[in-house]
């Protein structure tokens, strides 16, 4: 089972900027610019959510980013400001490993990654991006591990049993 999508309402969400591109478009009569942003979007308690806007001017990329991030909204399992277990994420050319970490270790991450990771409420991980490392692609890898972890109370849900059978064995 994935991780479940969340409403935005009621919920106190704090934006964060990943990366700003400007766009140049050649025509006729010159040049014409645009922004695009990519925005990360979380409670900072294991909501997090990622969007991507463009417009002429780089607030107006970004406030399109933020509402469309706030669409794309996932409940991601945190155990003791960690993730449950270790799990692998891809999208398109990039590749993302995410591995739990005791308690005092931090958000060892690179920048696209940080970002998603600091959003979702994540205190100590050990994390590390392979392949591209396009931020667009990166952020989207990391989600989709984020989106495949499930902590014990899941695991249970989805097997039938018990939570005490879910360790034992």
């Amino acid at each position: 089972m994935k991780a479940k999508t969340v409403r935005s309402t009621d919920l106190e969400l704090k934006d964060k900027l990943v990366t700003l591109n400007r766009v140049t478009k050649v025509t006729k009569g010159g040049r014409t610019f645009s922004f695009s942003a990519v925005v990360v979007v979380g409670d900072e308690s294991g909501v997090v959510g990622h969007g991507l806007g463009k417009a002429k001017e780089v607030v107006e990329a970004i406030s399109k980013g933020v509402d469309d991030a706030k669409k794309n909204l996932i409940k991601v399992p945190i155990i003791n400001g960690t993730v449950p277990h270790a799990q692998k994420g891809k999208f398109s050319g990039a590749r993302v490993f995410l591995r739990p970490a005791s308690h005092g270790t931090g958000v060892i991450a690179g920048g696209a990654m940080r970002a998603v990771l600091e959003s979702a409420g994540i205190t100590d991980i050990l994390a590390k991006s392979q392949g591209s490392s396009n931020p667009h692609n990166v952020v989207k890898a990391t989600i989709d591990a984020l989106t495949h972890m499930r902590d014990a109370v899941m695991v249970a849900h989805d097997r039938g049993v018990s939570l005490d059978k879910v360790f034992l064995g």
